[in-house]
């Protein structure tokens, strides 16, 4: 197999883990790389801790199981860090995306980082602004696409839009606002990469 890369979201039912790893999976497809994207979780509701996986690769995947050993760890609620291991089977190459309004240094202490790539940013906080509510997903998904660059940024814009056309259609401002919600995210994970 090529370049696999094993992408791990760590989110509450309700803020969009699934999503997320949907969106970004369609615009590697759309990009012509292989993908596969997939949640994991139970009978769970709103709020439980959920998981969502993304593995891309510029060959077919063959492996079809949770991601144990994530290159990339994308965390949409930094609550969970302390009751659920997010940063388990990361390698020291790995990258980690938290959504906090606290300063890197002291989520790197908080995650027990060795070496690692970090990112934060406030995607509440972007969501709060750009759509409405705190659902940081979209956010998210900017931030990803800033901090790997696995995609394309102006092909995941498209495709992303296209893929909430359909889900929205009637709800313009709420597209726009997911639009300008990745490109902010985008633009913070940037600035941090200098």
């Amino acid at each position: 197999m090529g370049r696999l890369i094993e992408i791990r979201w760590h989110g509450r039912g309700g803020q969009g883990a699934k999503t997320a790893a949907l969106l970004f999976g369609d615009a590697c497809l759309g990009a012509g790389m292989y993908m596969q994207a997939f949640p994991e979780y139970g009978p769970e509701r709103m709020g439980a801790p959920v998981a969502s996986y993304n593995r891309i690769s510029d060959e077919p995947i063959t492996i079809h199981s949770a991601v144990e050993k994530p290159n990339v760890v994308v965390i949409l609620d930094p609550t969970l860090i302390g009751s659920v291991d997010v940063t388990k089977g990361l390698g020291e190459d790995g990258v980690v995306l938290v959504n906090t309004g606290e300063p890197a240094e002291k989520m790197r202490e908080k995650l027990k980082l060795n070496g690692q790539k970090l990112y934060v940013l406030d995607a509440s906080a972007i969501a709060m602004e750009t759509i409405g509510r705190n659902i940081p997903n979209t956010p998210m998904l900017g931030a990803l696409v800033g901090a790997t660059e696995i995609v394309d940024f102006n092909h995941m814009i498209e495709d992303t839009e296209k893929k909430l056309q359909k889900k929205f259609r009637n709800k313009p401002e709420v597209i726009q606002g997911n639009l300008e919600a990745i490109r902010k995210a985008y633009e913070v994970v940037k600035a941090q990469k200098g």
